[in-house]
């Protein structure tokens, strides 16, 4: 028997053994290559945690989903929790390397060991077919394994080194809103001229929502048919055995929040976000009409508008990023119109990026973040570049920071330093001006960071694994709303024009209640005929109401 298995194992047969067929098999063979689908459900045995070891009985979304997959390169598919997702990936890949020679595929997962633990399954689902319908195994190990027709199968954590330097047929992302932001970005860099290199390249891409990430973005993407991806979406009552019941006890065991995110699906982001969730459900992002070496313009300059940039300031490491955004401050609503974003550029190039966009947009007012090297970045703007519409702040005491466009006394700064109170202050304000729809957010990162942007102990920061730059220079213009010299510089007090529209808006609602007599009235004003014909006019009483 060691002459025909593989190491030894009796259900692997070894490369180079001749296979005798007959008819029936030579038969089925060919209906198998040509059938995903059949074979699959002839064939592949996966293990119950009730049954064992016992075949594949697929659900009729799991049939679409191999279909689609047979049928198109790159696909997306947003699915809820244990709903045999992987499971209908890994059968249709087994299938794949079986019948297509020299192919190689990747399993690439948010984590390593999951990645080897569905290449786990599918060598185990290898095992259980008849030797007639094997390959040769040339090798077999526990991240990777070779057929002797050419097929290789790699597992591996989805990262931008996973599949550099090699050219793959199918690439299989699994979990994918769960990679980090930062990871997901490079891996999509890394990895697209790998996908482009061939025409018939496969990308499949399986997750259940985690925030607005780069999965999110794909899929929105495709729904919006402004990618290649064929968009799969399964609700969990399509899953046997799931009914109102089921999601009450869920709900019960768990919470409504895990329930809407893991079951139904929704891009809610993390709990405890700084924005309300019904309130991120609505932002959406648009494309940007130029994007070039982390900057991305959403409205080019206008003459005779203001514009202010707030820059965050990293250290040029792959962990955080430089940032700033570019606000639109003419009026209300205020707008993003330009952001930049870059964790490779350093310190030194950094005032150059900010200098050459806020001379292009009308030669816009700076405001610098300076806790760390970001002093640097605001002098050399000063000093060495000469600009001119640099903010800066002064310490008054029990006041705070102050800003004003020239120093004051020995305790002034380029720039602004993050404080407990400006972070606080920043925060509370953008989020009503967020959620009260005074600013206008069309860029992804941005949107994508504030999913993220959560409760850490008394203050907000960003999520584990998450980012929260582009949040920083939101926040830092926040705060610079509540500051005189803003108010100046726009002639906009936000803050007082949201109380106006709350005020006017609390007048309408009690509207309903009484109407002011101002005694300018013509007698048919406020009158009302009803349905018979009956003229009804106002009683008015002493206090400048009226009854009907």
């Amino acid at each position: 028997m060691n002459d025909v298995t593989y190491l030894g194992n009796p259900n692997l047969k070894k490369a180079n053994v001749q296979q005798e067929w007959t008819e029936e098999q030579v038969k089925e063979y060919a209906r198998c290559m040509q059938d995903p689908l059949y074979f699959i459900q002839t064939y592949v045995r996966i293990v119950s945690l009730d049954e064992g070891l016992v075949p594949f009985k697929m659900y009729p979304f799991q049939k679409e989903m191999v279909g689609t997959f047979h049928n198109n390169r790159f696909t997306i598919c947003k699915l809820p929790r244990q709903s045999g997702k992987s499971t209908t990936m890994i059968s249709y890949l087994l299938h794949y390397s079986l019948f297509n020679p020299s192919v190689n595929i990747a399993i690439l997962a948010n984590k390593a060991a999951t990645a080897r633990d569905l290449l786990g399954r599918l060598q185990l689902a290898y095992e259980h077919l008849p030797k007639w319908l094997q390959q040769g195994v040339m090798s077999w190990n526990k991240g990777s394994l070779e057929l002797e027709n050419g097929s290789k199968i790699l597992a591996s954590s989805t990262s931008a080194s996973a599949v550099r330097g090699g050219s793959y047929n199918i690439i299989f992302l699994d979990e994918f809103a769960y990679v980090p932001s930062n990871v997901a970005e490079q891996f999509f860099s890394s990895v697209y001229p790998t996908i482009s290199s061939g025409k018939t390249t496969k990308v499949m891409i399986v997750s259940t929502p985690h925030g607005m990430n780069m999965f999110y973005k794909i899929w929105t993407e495709a729904q919006e048919q402004r990618n290649s991806y064929i968009p799969i979406e399964v609700h969990w009552s399509e899953v046997p055995g799931r009914d109102e019941k089921w999601k009450k006890e869920t709900i019960a065991n768990t919470s409504e929040q895990q329930f809407n995110t893991e079951f139904e699906c929704e891009f809610l982001g993390s709990i405890n976000t700084l924005i309300s969730p019904s309130k991120l459900r609505t932002l959406t992002y648009k494309k940007p009409i130029q994007s070039n070496a982390g900057l991305d313009v959403y409205e080019p300059p206008k003459q005779g508008n203001t514009y202010l940039i707030t820059a965050d300031v990293s250290r040029g490491t792959s962990n955080d990023y430089s940032a700033y955004i570019v606000f639109d401050v003419s009026q209300v609503p205020y707008r993003v119109v330009a952001k930049y974003r870059d964790n490779e550029v350093k310190p030194l190039i950094f005032p150059q990026k900010i200098y050459q966009v806020a001379r292009a947009y009308n030669q816009a007012f700076v405001l610098v973040e300076v806790n760390d090297i970001g002093e640097q970045v605001a002098n050399a703007m000063q000093y060495d570049m000469e600009y001119d519409n640099m903010i800066m702040a002064s310490m008054r005491g029990r006041a705070g920071q102050i800003l004003g466009g020239g120093f004051s006394g020995g305790k002034a700064q380029l720039g602004v330093r993050t404080t407990k109170a400006v972070k606080k202050i920043g925060c509370s304000n953008i989020k009503q001006m967020i959620e009260d729809d005074k600013i206008v957010i069309e860029d992804y990162d941005t949107i994508n960071e504030l999913s993220t942007f959560i409760v850490k102990g008394s203050s907000f920061e960003a999520d584990d694994g998450c980012n929260d730059d582009m949040v920083a220079c939101l926040f830092i213009f926040g705060w610079c709303t509540d500051q005189t010299y803003f108010k100046e510089l726009t002639n906009n007090d936000i803050r007082e024009q949201m109380y106006k529209e709350n005020q006017d808006q609390l007048e309408q609602d009690m509207a309903p209640f009484g109407f002011v007599i101002n005694g300018l009235e013509d007698e048919n004003i406020g009158q009302v005929v009803d349905e018979y014909g009956t003229r009804w006019s106002p009683i008015v009483r002493h206090d400048g109401y009226s009854n009907w």
